[in-house]
């Protein structure tokens, strides 16, 4: 017979090895799963996990079965722990340009060949737009800014931004299109 999420997570809180161990198994994937979908790195992902599980433990006699289910909590408690190492993480250069720069860079110490192309066809194009619409959607696309903190940054009106991100990406999406066979 399967143990309930509940029974699990008593066993967690007690110290019991094997509840802990299939009270792990029972939910890593959809607590490491939410926790990429948060932070976009995998190594941070896996932190998260962690200190989820660590948190459950600790705080497993607080699990009110009125409130929700087990899952819901803990998947609570994942989140708040992404957010959280989200805002402790080191701060993106600020520059769009030193974005641009090591792009680049990286581009010309590249062995050129056929192994990736599109990555090659991805920094011509960037390269060949004008600098206001490579630093706007460098600052939407990399660095992650709203249209509303590029607009600040830049001091120009938000429509602006707007139209700089979207003509950028509209050149993009059509420089970078396969031609189409006939």
């Amino acid at each position: 017979m399967t143990p309930s999420d509940e029974a699990l997570l008593a066993g967690l809180g007690t110290g019991e090895r094997e509840a802990a161990a299939a009270f792990v198994r029972r939910f890593q994937g959809r607590v490491y799963g939410l926790a990429l979908t948060i932070v976009r790195d995998r190594g941070i992902a896996e932190d998260v996990a962690q200190e989820t599980f660590v948190r459950a433990w600790r705080n497993a006699e607080a699990y009110d079965a009125r409130r929700g289910r087990v899952l819901t909590w803990l998947l609570a408690i994942a989140r708040n722990v992404a957010i959280d190492a989200t805002r402790r993480r080191t701060p993106r250069p600020a520059d769009p340009e030193a974005v641009v720069s090591q792009l680049e860079r990286a581009g010309r110490q590249a062995e050129p060949g056929p192994e990736n192309p599109v990555d090659e066809r991805l920094r011509a194009a960037l390269f060949a737009l004008p600098a206001e619409q490579r630093r706007a959607l460098v600052l939407a696309a990399y660095l992650e800014r709203t249209a509303q903190e590029i607009s600040d940054l830049d001091g120009v009106p938000l429509g602006t931004v707007k139209w700089r991100i979207r003509t950028a990406m509209l050149k993009l999406r059509s420089e970078l299109e396969e031609p189409h066979a006939s």
